[in-house]
């Protein structure tokens, strides 16, 4: 490699200690950001309780941040690119923390939304600068098992995140589930300045792209805002699809800018590799299978079966363990199998995990209703979550490493950002349907039917008016978990033709043995 086309602002130190001290940053760094789909989504039952927040809220905690994230990560990979990894993931992680004490402190759900989407404005400096610290400091020889190193520890690191996050909501407080994140960030911080090179891409000058940054951020809020909003007002509301409509047309226009600006925010010369394209395109509908049916499965463990959020966080261990697992032996895997067997196989079994989640029932117990299908979508993403990885940052020269993490990561953060608002809007629309018809049934009198249909944007977490008696509260539970059960099944079954659609991508796009750039 040229001289001008170093990506080393500073040369790396290869020794024993520095790698170690790149792995733990980046390690921790991406636990930072993937808690959020861990122990956060286990938090949600307390946090709708406490604020007494319906559905549409809650997907606002969520969705604001992966919002925030989804559409500035590609700023945060240019910008580490640019200006030095090292740093821009240092100030990320000082956002990321600060974020994540004022979540802790929020007073209400607007204020816990918008603290949300600062943390996502860190999120987006950490997560690319993760895999373009790793990427930049380890040579291509090294590259594939530091990766596979990279994707099992960081599973390692947050398999007691659900967990503790349910500990901490049972014994204390949902507020702990976002403290935790600050003696991460500080460890982190420690490590970063002990012993990781500073990187960066001197090959070429590039400017920010402010304007699409802009056009993605707005194109993307009005889309999410439109399918969230639908279940308070409706698809019919002008507010609804006049903000689809609005987001559709900004993220024409967000693409349109990106075939003529200058310096774009996102190159699209870089999906002319099939390898590329097929890799994100994979990313996105697993993730999205991934994050639409873990968000709704805590409210089923908790809010259904009765479970706490320790029991429900605990219930995840499979899934994370499993792709913790099998990460490791991806470097082997890809030796041995090239690229596309561990991909196609690792989607199909995923679908086959999601498609036993919608089986059990509201009575289900956990090893023969639940643990099946978790800890075959754990095994599915396991065998597949590696390879992915390593396929997207080989199809691309090593001075677009930052760029290239971004688009992965932004295409896995969109991902999980649609995927809410639309099982969200398909999970209403079954439940509500489901509730409706059973309450006519149910011996009610019109203020309480009225009542309930004002509360149905609470899913699972609606309560029976004060006033009903005994056995009718007992006949509305059951019709209320049924219909929940009806939603989360609808859900998981999208998931698995989701991850089945991913397989088929694999085999279409992804070549069998090595890529070349």
């Amino acid at each position: 490699m040229s001289p001008s086309n170093s990506i080393e602002a500073d040369a790396p130190t290869h020794s024993r200690f520095a790698d170690v001290c790149v792995l733990a940053a980046t390690v921790s760094g991406s636990s930072l950001a993937i808690i959020d789909a861990t122990a956060v989504n286990v938090a949600l039952p307390a946090i709708q309780q406490d604020f007494d927040a319906d559905i549409a809220a809650l997907q606002w905690v969520v969705e604001s941040y992966a919002l925030l994230l989804g559409a500035l990560i590609l700023v945060g990979g240019v910008l580490g690119d640019h200006l030095g990894r090292k740093r821009l993931f240092a100030i990320g992680v000082i956002i990321f923390a600060a974020a994540s004490a004022w979540c802790g402190l929020a007073s209400d759900i607007p204020q816990l939304i918008v603290a949300r989407a600062v943390q996502g404005v860190g999120a987006a400096l950490v997560v690319p600068g993760s895999l373009a610290l790793l990427s930049a400091h380890f040579p291509e020889a090294r590259r594939g098992r530091a990766i596979g190193q990279w994707a099992s520890f960081t599973t390692l690191a947050i398999a007691l995140g659900p967990v503790l996050g349910g500990v901490l909501v049972d014994v204390a407080s949902w507020r702990w589930v976002f403290f935790i994140n600050l003696p991460i960030a500080i460890f982190l911080l420690a490590v970063l300045y002990a012993g990781v090179p500073e990187s960066r891409d001197e090959s070429r000058a590039q400017r920010l792209d402010i304007a699409g940054a802009v056009l993605i951020t707005l194109g993307l809020g009005g889309v999410v805002y439109g399918l969230l909003e639908s279940s308070r007002l409706g698809f019919a509301a002008a507010e609804v699809w006049g903000a689809m409509v609005a987001g559709l047309v900004l993220t024409l226009l967000f693409i349109y800018r990106q075939m003529t600006a200058a310096s774009p925010m996102l190159p699209l010369g870089l999906f002319r590799s099939r390898a590329f394209s097929g890799a994100n395109i994979m990313t996105f509908l697993l993730y999205g299978a991934m994050s639409g049916s873990l968000f709704f499965l805590p409210f089923n463990l908790m809010q259904v079966q009765g479970w706490s959020a320790t029991e429900a966080g605990a219930s995840l261990l499979p899934l994370i363990l499993a792709i913790a697992i099998f990460s490791l032996g991806a470097q082997r895997l890809v030796a041995q199998f090239g690229e596309r067997l561990p991909l196609a196989v690792g989607a199909a079994v995923a679908a086959l995990g999601f498609a036993l989640l919608a089986i059990p029932d509201s009575e289900s117990g956990y090893w023969s209703g639940f643990f099946p299908g978790i800890a075959v979508v754990g095994l599915g993403l396991g065998i597949a979550v590696a390879p992915l990885t390593i396929v997207v940052m080989a199809a691309v020269p090593a001075n677009r490493a930052g760029l290239a993490s971004g688009v992965n990561n932004s295409a896995s953060r969109v991902a999980m950002l649609i995927a809410v608002a639309v099982f969200g809007v398909v999970m209403f629309e079954i439940f509500s349907g489901q509730l409706e018809a059973a309450l006519q049934s149910l011996p009610l009198d019109g203020a309480s039917r009225a009542g309930i249909a004002a509360r149905m944007a609470e899913l699972a977490g609606l309560q029976a008016p004060p006033e009903l008696g005994a056995e009718s509260t007992s006949l509305l539970r059951d019709a209320v978990d049924d219909s929940f059960v009806a939603g989360f099944r609808a859900v998981a079954l999208i998931s698995a033709g989701l991850a089945l659609l991913s397989a088929l991508v694999s085999a279409l796009t992804i070549p069998p043995r090595s890529i070349t750039k």
